[in-house]
């Protein structure tokens, strides 16, 4: 087992001014997401060269913080903000949903998509490649501030998190399992696929399939939420509820992908 290493989540401190490095992986998120595609509406293959992307990284951004929070509040913990609704600001302590997330940039999508008449499916395959860069950089924010940790473990990589919750037991670093999977694989599939000439559509439905299959199998060794728990038996979590949509829409999108495809061919 390896003990947690000593990091302070306040990354900055200076009189009352505090920067936390969950605040620093969103601003590190939006910045290389939008470097990223800054780049990408440059190549060959894109058909948004003339998109303002700093437009639209400035309200999908929006979109997934108000979106995140939201979700969260209503999926994961909303008798507690009802009790204190001013708590609801705090986002520097955490409690951000994806799947909330989701929505609210599902939302800006279908409102850049109408003003620049351009089809949801091809502003989702030129936007979706970015977003792994944010979704790591928050899992490693999520295991400096020691939450959304594992089940206990005897695996030599369990880690022994310092707060109180989580019992001075070692435990599977899901924070890292998912920065991987959901940050960096997801990433190199998704960009190698932006280097090829695909049907549109391609990329929004993996990316759907890809993140609803990876965050589904860590949530199999990932602890509950203690105020949730288990929504079915002992391994079925709300997680894995809210990518069930997901998953599905997405294999609808990749079958309608591949049959045009056929058809084309």
């Amino acid at each position: 087992m390896i003990p947690f290493p000593d990091i302070n989540p306040v990354a900055l401190h200076i009189g009352f001014f505090k920067l936390h490095w969950y605040g620093i992986s969103y601003l590190l998120g939006i910045g290389l997401g939008w470097y990223y595609l800054e780049r990408r509406a440059r190549t060959r293959l894109s058909n948004l060269s003339q998109i303002n992307v700093s437009d639209l990284v400035f309200y999908i951004a929006l979109g997934a913080v108000l979106g995140g929070r939201l979700g969260y509040i209503l999926f994961y913990n909303l008798p507690a903000y009802y009790d204190d609704p001013f708590s609801i600001f705090a986002v520097w302590k955490g409690g951000m949903s994806f799947h909330g997330g989701v929505v609210g940039v599902m939302f800006v999508l279908v409102w850049q998509s109408r003003k620049l008449g351009e089809s949801i499916l091809t502003l989702g395959d030129f936007f979706l490649p970015a977003l792994p860069i944010g979704l790591g950089l928050g899992r490693l924010a999520n295991f400096v501030n020691q939450e959304l940790w594992g089940s206990p473990t005897d695996l030599p990589w369990g880690v022994v998190f310092t707060v109180p919750g989580a019992g001075g037991l070692s435990r599977h670093p899901t924070q890292l399992y998912e920065a991987v999977l959901e940050g960096l694989v997801l990433f190199l599939i998704l960009h190698f696929m932006g280097k090829r000439r695909l049907q549109k559509g391609q990329i929004t439905g993996m990316f759907l399939v890809l993140y609803g299959c990876f965050r589904s199998l860590v949530e199999l060794v990932r602890e509950p939420d203690a105020h949730i728990g288990y929504l079915y038996s002992d391994w079925f979590t709300m997680g894995q509820l809210l990518c069930g949509p997901m998953i599905v829409a997405g294999l609808f999108i990749t079958f309608v992908c591949y049959t045009r495809k056929r058809s084309a061919g």
